[in-house]
């Protein structure tokens, strides 16, 4: 019978620039390896920890690296960031089925993993939607342990090696993968200046006739009265003449100060999903959860044209409120079942980015006992009405039915995930890249007396920040 262990091994106490510290670290991974035995049937996680000097940047250290999967976290507030290379252990699903059962599976996973390191990635929007070939990299769920991580907080930065030992693998072997690992990655931290190709062609799917054409097919079953509201998205095809790092798109962001999430999974090389997106789903703290509604739109844009102020404009729009109210009476109703206190706040908000403006709200709430599980708050947080709609079985149905392209990982739950802690953002203002094309992803969301010419203009404002980076106008 083999012993399970979660074992930390800090290879240095003080900050070290990062060869000192990978230089640290292949020693006591050595060691580690010296000192166990052929016998030794210990399996489990072994992180090998070492603090790095805070002048380093995770992104640009990423970029050097050519060792895949690469993944990227950076949280809202931005005092949460890791960059991933490599693959110590991982999450994987891919048959199509309800979202509840997969992220059932995706709970057994991780429960059974008796550690608590956090694991990076993302699940489809609706798992019972076929994808498209595009999306193969991506699985109805992928999360991973990455091999080698940099993280950095608002008082360190952390270089850690995560060696997951098995029945199936000896400690020796494990060992000589990890610093395998270590010899191939580039130590450079670093930034060489490299621009994205020119974009020769812009396609959209629906385009803007078909996209009149199926929001007026939504809109008349508001008028039947099965529908309250459903979010409508479309894909903006951007082709390049030569395929190019992704991650390019992370670095060029040109809106540092924006309150948004950056987001990047890249299992294979060249093939990306990468978000910007401003909406948190849910963090859970155990039994404490942290949610919001954010819905309702104004662009900073039509606020220079009719010289209104963007924030009072959204404030004041009966549409935008009763979308907005839509969102929080959802949410409410979803988390009643699973929770013992409720606080969503009255006070609705402006969330500022660069140049939007959302309506917003924050929840907190204490879950059940029975209901503390990632599990059971995704089946009820995802899709919110901001990304679905209401009804939400009604409204995904349609989404099926109404909108010609699959959305993959486009607004599904991405982030990461622990036993006793996660946190997952909604994947929209989000992109997937595939070799010399990128296909960009986003929404608008329709109430009854909505626009359709109208909510075109809000997805070209929300794809605004991307196209700003490839230098291209809608």
């Amino acid at each position: 019978m083999s012993n399970k262990t979660d074992i930390i091994i800090k290879a240095a106490d003080k900050p070290q620039l990062l060869t000192e510290a990978v230089a640290m670290i292949r020693k006591s991974i050595s060691g580690y390896a010296a000192e166990r035995d052929a016998s030794d049937t210990t399996t489990g996680l072994v992180t090998f920890t070492a603090p790095l000097l805070p002048s380093i940047d995770a992104l640009y250290w990423l970029n050097n690296q050519s060792i895949y999967p690469r993944t990227y976290w950076m949280n809202r507030e931005r005092n949460d960031i890791v960059a991933g290379i490599g693959e110590a252990d991982s999450i994987i699903y891919n048959r199509r089925g309800p979202n509840s059962q997969s992220f059932e599976i995706l709970q057994h996973a991780i429960t059974a993993r008796q550690h608590d390191a956090r694991y990076f990635g993302g699940c489809c929007f609706n798992n019972n939607q076929k994808r498209e070939p595009g999306w193969d990299p991506f699985k109805s769920f992928y999360f991973l342990l990455p091999e080698i991580q940099i993280s950095a907080t608002d008082t360190d930065c952390m270089l850690s090696c995560h060696l997951c030992v098995d029945d199936n693998t000896p400690i020796d072997q494990a060992c000589k993968r990890l610093l395998e690992t270590l010899e191939s990655m580039n130590p450079e931290t670093g930034y060489s200046e490299c621009s994205l190709p020119e974009v020769t062609a812009m396609s959209f799917k629906p385009d803007l006739q078909r996209w009149i054409e199926i929001c007026n097919k939504a809109l008349n079953t508001f008028q039947e009265g099965f529908m309250g509201k459903i979010i409508l998205a479309r894909q903006t095809m951007l082709k390049f003449p030569v395929p190019f790092s992704p991650l390019l798109f992370l670095i060029k962001y040109p809106f540092p100060e924006s309150s948004t999430y950056r987001y990047y999974f890249e299992p294979e090389k060249n093939r990306a999903f990468f978000s910007f997106t401003p909406e948190r789903l849910y963090r859970r703290d155990h039994d404490r959860l942290l949610t919001e509604a954010l819905a309702g739109t104004c662009s900073k844009q039509t606020r220079h044209r009719d010289s209104t102020d963007a924030c009072s404009h959204l404030l004041n729009s009966e549409k935008d409120i009763r979308e907005h109210r839509f969102v929080k009476d959802t949410i409410i109703h979803e988390l009643e079942p699973i929770c013992s206190a409720i606080d969503m706040e009255e006070e609705v908000r402006a969330l500022q980015l660069n140049n939007l403006v959302h309506l917003y709200t924050r929840c907190t709430a204490v879950l059940n006992p029975e209901s503390s599980n990632d599990a059971t708050v995704l089946t009820s947080l995802h899709p919110t009405p901001a990304v679905g709609g209401v009804p939400r079985d009604e409204a995904l149905q349609q989404i099926i039915d109404l909108e010609p392209f699959s959305r993959g990982w486009y607004a599904g739950p991405i982030g990461w995930i622990s036993r006793n802690a996660s946190e997952f953002a909604v994947g929209i203002r989000s992109a997937r890249a595939d070799d010399g094309n990128v296909f960009l992803y986003s929404g608008a969301g329709l109430v009854k007396g909505s626009n359709p010419a109208s909510e075109w203009q809000e997805v070209d404002h929300k794809i605004g920040d991307m196209l700003a980076i490839t230098r291209q106008t809608v």
